[in-house]
């Protein structure tokens, strides 16, 4: 199956036109699309099937639950499927069926282990800030994201490892969030703030044929390999802002096959 991946164009402050790139059978997308959600009307009418994971800034300034229930029904209109702790299988023109896996999968902040767990909650502060989201009438800080980023990891995790019940011919994992230390931004590499950006599912992406994600504001294209099968991928087609660079080498059109 021949996938379009786009992430991170945050509409919402930058001119981007988004075009269907040509013998694309699907067009994913792994979030920070638009904080305002507007820029999503972009997508309506595209001609193949649209799969969404939602990023962190689809909750700017919004109640987490209120925002997942508008953002369902913004996507109903426009024909998206949304992919929040939910799979669901596609055919390929080849007649293979792929199981797509999609959660934010937000930051649990234990990337560095257990050692470094506070450190990487203050430095988590400054970006559930920026976010300004609330849940329940609290603030949505970096505690409560770790909760969130632990129920994703335990679906997430039970979900690869369960039988596949459609016996499909291959997975791939949509996550926002990166879910290795090697897709850390090399601008930045090894500091507390990292673990808000990169989470350690090393274990599972091999569980995946493929796994897609976001956040990250740098493209990122690796594999870990795994016995007696071909490696699992890992993908970062992320756009990020053009005035500050990040989307330089960017290549919207660019296609990825599982």
């Amino acid at each position: 199956m021949r996938i379009q991946l786009l992430s991170d164009l945050h509409l919402e402050t930058e001119s981007f036109d988004p075009q269907p790139a040509p013998g694309a059978e699907v067009l994913v997308l792994a979030g920070d699309i638009d904080a305002s959600w507007q820029g999503l009307s972009l997508f309506a009418g595209w001609p193949v099937p649209m799969l969404f994971v939602a990023g962190n800034h689809e909750f700017d300034g919004r109640d987490i639950a209120e925002a997942w229930a508008g953002l369902r029904q913004r996507c109903r209109e426009l024909g998206i499927t949304l992919l929040e702790q939910a799979q669901t299988v596609l055919t390929g023109d080849d007649g293979r069926r792929v199981r797509f896996l999609g959660t934010v999968r937000w930051s649990d902040f234990d990337l560095f282990g257990p050692a470094q767990l506070e450190r990487a909650l203050r430095a988590g502060g400054y970006f559930a800030k920026v976010q300004r989201s609330s849940q329940g009438g609290r603030p949505f800080d970096a505690a409560a994201v770790r909760r969130e980023g632990l129920q994703c990891r335990q679906w997430l995790e039970l979900a690869l490892s369960l039988p596949d019940p459609d016996a499909c011919d291959a997975t791939v994992v949509i996550t926002h969030f990166a879910p290795s230390l090697r897709s850390a931004d090399p601008r930045y590499g090894r500091q507390p703030g990292t673990a808000s950006f990169c989470n350690a599912d090393d274990d599972l992406i091999t569980r995946a044929d493929l796994w897609l994600h976001g956040h990250l504001h740098c493209r990122h294209d690796y594999t870990l390999n795994r016995p007696s099968r071909a490696p699992s991928r890992v993908v970062c087609q992320a756009r990020g802002l053009a005035k500050k660079g990040e989307a330089d080498g960017f290549d919207p059109l660019r296609l990825l096959v599982v």
